[in-house]
């Protein structure tokens, strides 16, 4: 793709109104797709470090580690692999691990916890999907969420330590094995790890051996204190928009799995303060961080890029259809759902799958285009396969042809 390096820019949250609205202006799909491209280090890698690209990208979705580590070396300038996200995650507290948007398993920067634990929690709750005989009330929650914390406030905890915590501080309840996982069933209290999580009183420690572990961030990060809840949701409002913008509040909803009514009065609102600004976008308005508006004259992404599984560019980026054209759209996405498959990017959009499978030293990459690859494009996925190898210090061997494998294999 482009050569010109990304820089790392931070998004003011409080900007105010200097000019009129600019429902003038009109932004193409093309155009907003190189400038994400760009803000990814996906159009060239970035000169910050683990913590500013995951920054970046608003997080890095890591319910599978590997993917994770994958997805922000990539975006390393220098050639960065997966040991120095590692070092950012468990040495040097660049970077948590933590249950972020969609309740899903994400790497965050530890310096943007508070913000995000001050909008994560302050996010509609909705009806509890659990069974009546399955869920907790408001009491019994905020009950095994202050047990949590306390019980993680000077140690890190495997899952069945801190279950036996949680039971002392509230009673045999919270351990009742009524929840359905994984062909077994886990205490009452773990439908809440991610609101704990949510709430600042949970996030991932180091493994222990194979086992997970749980501590307390505020042992990460001294001082550590959320967010008031609607700055919050306009910092992360910003980060989104700066990075993903312009969206729409369906945009946004879908992003966080969040009522579309909610986060359309709180666009209103962002709007009405003058946070934010509107512009024209794939034939009705969407909204940027108010004076965000540059964007590239002439957008031409070009070259090859391969994603991992949930990365966030391909979840994050909209409309998909644009993003997924054609054929991409069926054999990429699973019910219309992105990352369900890791992805080539060829020229910007998803133009294939791809799938690696680790035998020792060994790293068996299959790519399967959905259209024809010229010599200059082959040489380019050649080259991408070799970065994805150092990346995740294997040999790589690729092959071209179908990727047999269903989605998540």
């Amino acid at each position: 793709m482009t050569t010109k390096k990304t820089e790392s820019v931070a998004v003011s949250v409080t900007a105010s109104a200097s000019e009129s609205a600019s429902e003038s202006l009109t932004v193409s799909w093309a155009a907003a797709n190189a400038r994400r491209l760009a803000r990814q280090g996906l159009a060239a890698p970035s000169d910050g470090g683990p913590a500013a690209v995951t920054g970046a990208m608003v997080g890095a979705h890591a319910q599978v580690l590997s993917a994770a580590e994958l997805s922000v070396a990539l975006r390393l300038d220098g050639g960065g692999t997966r040991e120095d996200v590692r070092t950012a995650l468990w040495t040097d507290g660049g970077l948590v691990k933590t249950f972020g948007p969609r309740g899903t398993v994400h790497l965050l920067p530890s310096a943007d916890l508070p913000l995000w634990t001050g909008a994560l929690s302050a996010l509609p709750t909705g009806r509890n999907a659990m069974p009546a005989g399955v869920r907790m009330s408001e009491d019994e929650t905020d009950q095994v969420v202050a047990a949590i914390a306390d019980a993680l406030a000077d140690d890190d905890l495997t899952v069945d330590e801190l279950t036996d915590e949680i039971v002392a501080r509230t009673g045999p309840w919270a351990a009742d094995p009524v929840m359905d996982a994984f062909q077994t069933k886990w205490p009452r209290w773990r439908q809440m790890t991610h609101t704990a999580a949510h709430r600042g009183a949970l996030c991932f420690g180091p493994n222990r051996g194979r086992k997970v572990t749980y501590t307390n961030p505020h042992r990460l990060l001294p001082g550590f204190t959320p967010l008031e809840g609607s700055e919050a949701l306009a910092g992360l409002v910003a980060r989104y928009l700066y990075a993903y913008g312009p969206a729409t509040p369906q945009h946004f909803a879908k992003w966080l799995t969040t009522p579309v009514n909610w986060a359309r009065e709180l666009f209103d609102t962002l709007a009405a303060e003058g946070r934010t600004e509107q512009v024209g976008y794939e034939g009705g308005p969407a909204w940027v961080v108010t004076g965000d508006t540059d964007f590239p004259v002439e957008p031409v992404a070009r070259g090859v890029r391969l994603l991992p599984y949930f990365d966030a560019f391909t979840i994050a980026s909209q409309p998909r259809e644009r993003l997924f054209p054609g054929a991409a759209y069926e054999r990429a996405l699973g019910g219309g759902q992105a990352g369900n498959y890791p992805v080539v990017l060829i020229d910007g959009v998803v133009a294939g799958v791809w799938h690696q499978r680790r035998s020792g030293k060994w790293l068996d990459v299959t790519v399967e285009p959905l259209r024809p690859l010229t010599a200059a494009r082959r040489a380019e996925l050649e080259e991408q396969v070799e970065r994805t190898g150092e990346i995740l210090q294997g040999t790589p061997r690729l092959t071209v042809g179908t990727v047999a494998v269903g989605p998540h294999a």
